[in-house]
């Protein structure tokens, strides 16, 4: 049992380090800022758990053989789409209507958006390594508490912005933030197809 802390400890520690800073933390923040509290957490600890659970799964060695770049470039496409979806507005709704689509919607957009985004990133990396190091259990349940308490932190910060800035201001700047890391995966995508 106490394999299992001990790596469960070292997962939180190296993967919320890790992810301070990173893309995932914008992108949770700008999920914030357009889907309800409740549904963008669900969103993350779907994603994140699914995603960390894949990275121990797989281990180190099998990890080179996966075509990382093609997915990122897959999810460069995907954010951009969602922010040229997000310009387009919306027409008003039912209350009740709004809330169950918005739901279904915000975990369509937030589960694949942040698995996509993160596949191959440093933190796939560093729960794939420590899988192979550590006891798996321990590395998934810490690896994702750490990515999750980094992602919350700007969670928190995306919905106290929402609740104060104008709706139709939130939906431009984070169209134009969804379309900015569309462009920044893109362009390392296609470097990396390059070399």
């Amino acid at each position: 049992m106490e394999v299992f802390f001990v790596a469960a400890a070292i997962a939180f520690g190296a993967i919320f380090v890790g992810e301070l800073g990173d893309k995932s933390q914008l992108m949770a923040l700008t999920f914030a800022t357009r889907y309800r509290l409740r549904t963008v957490i669900l969103g993350l600890v779907i994603a994140i758990g699914a995603l960390i659970g894949l990275s121990v799964g797989v281990g180190a060695a099998v990890g080179n053989l996966l075509p990382t770049d093609w997915i990122r470039l897959a999810a460069a496409a995907m954010f951009i789409g969602f922010g040229l979806w997000g310009l387009r507005g919306g027409a008003e709704e039912d209350d009740d209507e709004h809330a169950v689509k918005e739901r279904r919607n915000g975990l369509l957009t937030i589960v694949p958006a942040m698995f996509l985004a993160e596949f191959g990133d440093k933190t796939m990396i560093i729960a794939m390594g420590m899988g192979s190091s550590y006891n798996p259990w321990g590395v998934w349940i810490g690896g994702t508490a750490g990515m999750l308490a980094a992602d919350l932190l700007a969670v928190f910060a995306g919905a106290w912005v929402a609740r104060r800035i104008p709706e139709k201001v939130v939906r431009y700047v984070s169209s134009g933030l969804f379309l900015a890391i569309g462009v920044l995966l893109g362009v390392e995508a296609v470097i990396a197809l390059a070399d």
